[in-house]
């Protein structure tokens, strides 16, 4: 693994803050994040992907009280049930919060969320002071890429600042299940 200095990562977290967009390892693949509460960054992120708004996005986090402001979770259980497998590669999806804007949850009432235990990934949302977009570092339809070079070669000429690192070793993106029902959607 590689080590990100804290300038590294200050400086990373400032340009999102700024609305800019990211490349930085995840659990399985490269991911693409920003600031999930600038509008027009998302538009940005899935203007780049080729990505439909009405679908929604995952919001990642260092812990679970970057995420919990997005959710409504209405039952003890449920939080159990959150808490229990994270940090980790599990993604739920979850109730969202009413005032959780649109631009993230796309057509729905709940919102995909994943307190990561990738250590840059981690590093950076501490660094930011919240949770980050984050969905995976490919045009929509294509394979996600699983290395720095492959996501820098979908996205040539494309202003994304890099953070350096490899993914964690997944073979597959992260499993998604919905809180709600304990149903594994991938």
């Amino acid at each position: 693994m590689v080590w990100i200095s804290n300038l590294r990562l200050k400086l990373a977290a400032s340009r999102m803050r700024e609305g800019k967009l990211l490349a930085y390892p995840t659990e399985a693949v490269w991911g693409l994040g920003c600031d999930p509460l600038n509008q027009q960054a998302v538009t940005d992120l899935l203007a780049l992907k080729g990505r439909a708004s009405t679908k929604g996005l995952i919001l990642i986090a260092a812990d679970f009280s970057q995420i919990e402001p997005f959710l409504d979770i209405d039952t003890q259980q449920m939080k159990g049930k959150l808490l229990a497998s994270w940090p980790g590669p599990v993604t739920w999806i979850v109730p969202s919060a009413r005032n959780t804007p649109a631009w993230l949850r796309g057509k729905r009432d709940t919102l995909a969320v994943r307190v990561t235990a990738h250590p840059i990934a981690s590093a950076l949302c501490r660094a930011f002071g919240g949770a980050i977009v984050s969905t995976s570092a490919n045009p929509s339809g294509a394979r996600p890429a699983c290395t720095q070079l492959k996501a820098r070669c979908y996205f040539q000429g494309i202003p994304l600042h890099f953070l350096p690192g490899s993914v964690g070793g997944l073979d597959r993106p992260t499993a998604i299940f919905d809180a709600r029902s304990g149903v594994k959607l991938r």
